[in-house]
């Protein structure tokens, strides 16, 4: 690995062609490949522009989801493939790419090293041998793919017929992943699936081959160190390793936000470092004996990274989490957003961000999973949501239908967001005869959930210039809180130099530690959770908040010991990192249960 970040999945759209902007670099990242109508549009969009064939793959076709994002793949593959030999083959002269690649690595990186010794080199045939090293050295940014284990669709025949579990949308999309060309990771994320978890072992390339290597490797999304243990188990079980756990923080992230019971970070990445040789011990005596069972032996477990990613704002931030937690990486994914060069993000929503406020981006409920959701006020789709509720029609028309899982109603599922459901629900609402106030909110929390099937595709159409007539074009993003502190956009070097500490892009900017403001966000959402139950606080739920308040008291215990470990005790810095968890403390002290 030549770098020690990697940019994680960004909504459908932000990062669904991000490998073929950063991967030549060295740099690993994400796709979603949920939605495979967008993939199918790209495919055609890059083939077009790259000058290959491009033939459709019709929904009619049987089997048309997998092979659309096998196709997609398998051109992404190809073209990373072609602009890295092309790089790989430059002369290393200023302002070539094959220079860019090594200026922008890690200080700390031995390819860094030795690429400042070859330049210092006088010209001549060492030179030029130490370059063929430095060349062979490279190697290409991992393509990734993601899949929202939840988010598994089942799918039916136009007579009605369930197509089976095979082809519910995660076992498609796994299919598609797993007969691509790519030598990659699929990154399980949102929770156990044991059907697609089961799925998995249908597939040699998730298995090692005769040289002990993995074609296609599994990564897996966790909250906490329990979860991520049960999951490891359960899939060790069946012969498959995890070879990735990436932890993220359950409230200072993008996207979907899985709170924990009050687990905060920097314990939970504790545990992990207490834990992690037990638990890898554990794990390859359950994987030994059950790819022992399929003629493959083992003696020794394969490399198990641990990352974490979620509000990570400076280089002394990701040095320390590095560090001090023995980590192998960080993700860095919302600052990205701001990386034109790197995602997709129309222009006028490019500039709301760039002039965005901490008050801009919160937690909501408009996801129709049922799932926390991180919004930004400022997004066309919201502006659209209320103008539709104005009008009197609110919901959104579902074309794409990924994320039906409501039968209240209906036979079959549909989505919370469409309109068929929420006029469905206020006619329910209206005939029973609830006080204006229960009305109103019941009301609300119907017509807050957004389209995330279209909302979050727009931006890359709109960027493309590849929106179809009629397309809705709103556009729904979902930052982590923490990009409310970086206020422009930004070329790739200056946000990769800012990652490693040579260019620090925050300079001046009031902004609270990770830790304290991952804190501040429990703090808020268990308050807020206290609000919603103060007219039927049922002792179950008394214990449940207690039970929650006082794992933050734990953790607020383990940062202060923590912080007084740290050197620099009575720099600016450290005393207003005091002061800023104490005021926390106080907040968490006034919130009675």
């Amino acid at each position: 690995m030549s770098h020690t970040f990697h940019i994680p999945v960004l909504g459908l759209g932000y990062s669904i062609d991000t490998p073929l902007k950063v991967a030549r670099y060295g740099i690993a990242s994400v796709l979603s490949i949920v939605d495979d109508e967008l993939i199918e549009r790209m495919r055609e969009y890059h083939s077009l522009e790259n000058e290959r064939p491009f033939i459709p793959i019709s929904k009619k076709v049987t089997d048309s989801r997998a092979k659309r994002i096998t196709a997609y793949l398998n051109l992404l593959h190809s073209l990373v493939n072609e602009q890295f030999d092309y790089l790989q083959n430059q002369p290393f002269e200023t302002g070539s790419d094959i220079c860019r690649y090594f200026e922008l690595l890690p200080e700390g990186s031995q390819l860094k090293a030795g690429y400042d010794l070859m330049m210092d080199y006088p010209e001549g045939e060492n030179k030029a041998l130490f370059q063929q090293i430095l060349r062979r050295m490279m190697i290409r940014g991992a393509i990734d793919v993601n899949i929202m284990s939840k988010v598994d669709r089942m799918n039916f025949s136009a007579a009605g017929e369930y197509l089976g579990d095979e082809n519910t949308d995660a076992q498609a999309a796994l299919r598609g992943f797993a007969d691509s060309n790519l030598s990659s990771s699929v990154i399980l994320s949102a929770g156990m699936n044991p059907k697609l978890y089961s799925y998995l072992e249908t597939f040699d390339a998730f298995f090692p081959d005769k040289n002990g290597e993995l074609k296609k490797k599994i990564i897996l999304k966790v909250s906490d160190f329990r979860s991520a243990l049960i999951q490891a188990k359960f899939l060790a079980k069946k012969g498959l390793w995890i070879s990735e756990f990436r932890v993220e923080s359950g409230l200072n992230c993008g996207g979907h936000a899985f709170a924990t019971e009050g687990y905060l970070l920097g314990p939970i990445l504790e545990e992990f470092k207490q834990k992690r040789a037990d638990m890898i011990t554990e794990l390859f005596q359950l994987y030994q004996a059950a790819i022992l069972q399929k003629g493959i032996t083992s003696h020794t477990p394969p490399k198990q990274k641990l990352s974490v990613q979620g509000g990570i704002g400076t280089a002394e931030e990701n040095d320390f989490l590095i560090n001090h937690y023995q980590l192998d990486a960080t993700g860095w994914g919302s600052p990205f957003l701001l990386v034109p060069e790197a995602t997709n993000v129309d222009e006028e929503t490019l500039m709301q961000l760039s002039g965005a406020q901490e008050s801009d981006y919160y937690l909501s409920a408009s996801s129709p999973l049922g799932i926390l959701f991180n919004n930004f006020k400022q997004a066309s789709s919201e502006n659209q949501r209320l103008a539709r509720i104005e009008a009197g029609r609110p919901g959104s028309p579902c074309t794409k239908k990924y994320l039906c899982t409501n039968t209240e109603f209906t036979v079959q599922p549909i989505c919370t967001a469409s309109r068929e459901y929420q006029r469905l629900k206020i006619n329910q609402l209206q005939a029973s005869n609830l006080a204006p106030e229960g009305y109103q909110q019941q009301y609300d929390a119907v017509t807050e959930k957004i389209c995330l099937c279209e909302g979050l595709c727009s931006s890359a159409y709109i960027k493309y210039n590849i929106s179809k007539p009629k397309e809705n074009k709103a556009v729904a993003i979902c930052p982590g809180p923490n990009l409310a502190y970086f206020n422009r956009t930004y070329s790739l070097d200056e946000m990769v130099k800012h990652i490693y500490g040579k260019l620090d892009l925050l300079d001046q900017v009031k902004r609270p530690h990770m830790f304290v403001k991952e804190l501040n966000l429990y703090i808020d959402y268990l308050q807020t959770d206290l609000q919603k139950h103060l007219k039927e606080l049922t002792d179950k739920k008394i214990k449940q908040f207690s039970k929650f308040k006082d794992q933050l008291v734990s953790g607020i215990a383990y940062y202060k010991q923590l912080f007084s470990e740290l050197p620099d005790q009575t720099s600016a810095l450290m005393q207003a990192l005091y002061a800023d968890l104490g005021i926390a403390e106080h907040k968490l002290d006034d919130t009675l249960i």
